[in-house]
């Protein structure tokens, strides 16, 4: 089964694909509100983009400007996709143990369950 576009489609109005061995990707979404949570760790490991616009801007460029990005994302035909010239480089990092440059150390509830299975190979 496959949601159509629109409005209502879980993944919003836009989606940003990349090659990746997890097949994950960035996306829209119309539950905006979810933003405002502190944790935020609602899908199945795809990445909800609180301004897609200005990411559409940042990796298709001046060529694109902001109107056009909203009209294609609103108004454009559906699956409608757009290949880069030159690859961007996506680095995706998951940690669950971060230090602050003023040494605070904070950890992060493992959702994924990675640490376990890193425990066991150490």
């Amino acid at each position: 089964l496959r949601q159509t576009p629109g409005p209502h489609n879980a993944l919003g109005l836009v989606k940003f694909i990349f090659p990746n061995p997890s097949h994950v990707y960035l996306h829209d979404t119309p539950s905006k509100t979810l933003f405002q949570r502190s944790r935020r760790d609602f899908s199945h490991g795809c990445i909800r983009v609180e301004d897609p616009v200005a990411l559409a801007h940042f990796v298709l460029g001046e060529a694109w400007g902001a109107d056009r990005i909203r009209a294609a994302m609103q108004r454009g035909r559906d699956n409608q996709r757009v290949n880069l010239k030159t690859p961007i480089p996506v680095l995706l990092y998951y940690t669950t143990a971060v230090v602050e440059e003023d040494g605070e150390l904070y950890f992060f509830d493992d959702i994924y369950g990675h640490d376990e299975r890193l425990a066991k190979l150490l």
